[in-house]
């Protein structure tokens, strides 16, 4: 097939051929920017568990349901995975603007007996709905029951949740005649790859076509 006049030359990489960390760094910095998921748990022992994870996604309305997939940590489940498959629940909260520096702190690599919030001076709410922990300042959070996890073998595993209820501050409006977050009071944090961040930035207003 002959190649149009506005194609580009690309380099091919075979990802079977490069390193775990090459794979890593190639997948983070080009699915940019990424939704953080800040995940809250309880261990099994009651200890309250708080991490970021940038593979976070929605994916259904009906039931309401997102994604957090989790990585081992040395050849272990991480403690978020393990505390969502023993509780059955968990809750995400929403990075904003506001909380950025403290969801870093956050993403250190704690032992598990070590409690996130008391660490970071984060302020603990309790979910109405699910048994688990959310962060009380956080503008907008997700209470979430398991629904499945997926076995990722080394790579984690893929936790989805059914989103049981969501707790929005009411300083934030809606869009009106909407349940559409006005995500310019929100001001939500992605994630980009490495250790950049970025902000919301410009909007871009684009209705869906509608065909004749």
């Amino acid at each position: 097939m002959k190649k149009s006049s506005g194609s580009v030359e690309h380099r091919i990489i075979d990802t079977d051929e490069v390193s775990g960390l090459d794979r890593y760094q190639l997948l983070t910095s080009l699915v940019v920017p990424r939704p953080i998921g800040w995940v809250s748990t309880y261990a099994i022992d009651g200890v309250l568990n708080l991490a970021p994870f940038s593979f976070f996604s929605a994916v259904a309305a009906s039931p309401m349901l997102i994604s957090v997939s989790i990585g081992n940590r040395m050849g272990n489940p991480k403690d978020s995975l393990r505390n969502i498959l023993d509780q059955k629940a968990f809750c995400v909260n929403i990075v904003t603007e506001a909380q950025v520096a403290q969801m870093n702190e956050t993403s250190a690599d704690f032992s598990p007996d070590q409690d996130e919030f008391e660490r970071t001076d984060l302020p603990v709410g309790i979910a109405d709905k699910v048994n688990a922990p959310y962060v009380a300042n956080c503008p907008a959070v997700f209470e979430c029951e398991l629904f499945k996890e997926v076995d990722l073998g080394d790579a984690g595993g893929l936790v989805l949740g059914e989103v049981k209820a969501v707790r929005l501050n009411s300083d934030i409006r809606f869009k009106e005649g909407s349940c559409l977050v006005d995500t310019t009071e929100l001001r939500p944090v992605a994630r980009l790859g490495g250790p950049e961040y970025t902000l919301l930035g410009d909007i871009l207003v684009i209705p869906r076509p509608t065909i004749k």
